[in-house]
């Protein structure tokens, strides 16, 4: 999971991660979809938040391996560790420089470690200087003003892209229509989540959706 490039590229590379609900049907969420589009990466999260057993992403990783993606864990280091995943995402929050660092310290040095700045420059800049993997800016659920949100999330993008090589991940994406935006302003990959209780069928087509957004650019419509 790796990309660099300036800002006169963007949106031509952008590539998918899918932020993958584990729970009852994701293996056949995630078979569905591996088939049907091209995914960089998935991240495996739990519904709750409570710590999620190596049963349960054990066949999703070999899956998304097998596939040719690079499979990650949400905020669980040891967990990435033992199931022998590609490395681990950490959720923004407080300290999350020093989350960070932790989560490095236990997977070691060679897995991927990337991490939600959410909506500061001043987070990001830290991560990539502890050297993050790649340094991705979010919408957190909370957040009432969404429009509002979603702009700074684009402008904090753009600014990344156009001044850092690490790689630059846009989270909370909720449109196609978003996606294509958040590819013109330079994200080099763009997360799409998938709930349970969503049919493999859905998975699919929402996932095609977002390639096929993600492909134009966004250069002929504006955000709402």
């Amino acid at each position: 999971m790796s990309a660099t490039r300036g800002a006169s590229d963007a949106g031509a590379k952008t590539e998918l991660l899918v932020t993958l609900i584990v729970g009852e049907g994701a293996v056949e969420r995630l078979k569905a979809v591996m088939a049907a589009v091209p995914v960089a990466s998935v991240v495996l999260a739990s519904p709750d938040g409570r710590e999620m057993a190596a049963g349960d992403v054990l066949p999703l990783i070999s899956i998304g391996q097998a596939g040719g993606a690079a499979m990650l864990i949400r905020d669980d280091a040891r967990l990435a560790r033992t199931v022998k995943a590609d490395g681990v995402h950490v959720s923004a929050g407080d300290d999350i420089a020093a989350r960070y660092e932790e989560a490095r310290a236990v997977a070691g040095g060679r897995a991927i470690v990337g991490a939600d700045a959410g909506r500061t420059r001043h987070d990001a800049m830290a991560l990539g200087e502890a050297g993050a993997d790649y340094v991705a800016f979010g919408v957190p659920g909370f957040v009432k003003e969404r429009e509002t949100a979603f702009e700074r999330q684009i402008e904090l993008i753009g600014w990344w892209s156009e001044i850092f090589e690490i790689p630059c991940v846009a989270l909370d994406c909720p449109t196609p229509e978003q996606a294509a935006h958040l590819a013109d302003a330079g994200a080099d990959f763009v997360s799409l989540e998938i709930p349970t209780g969503m049919t493999g069928a859905d998975a699919v087509a929402v996932a095609q959706s977002w390639r096929d957004a993600m492909a134009g650019g966004g250069d002929e419509t504006e955000p709402e």
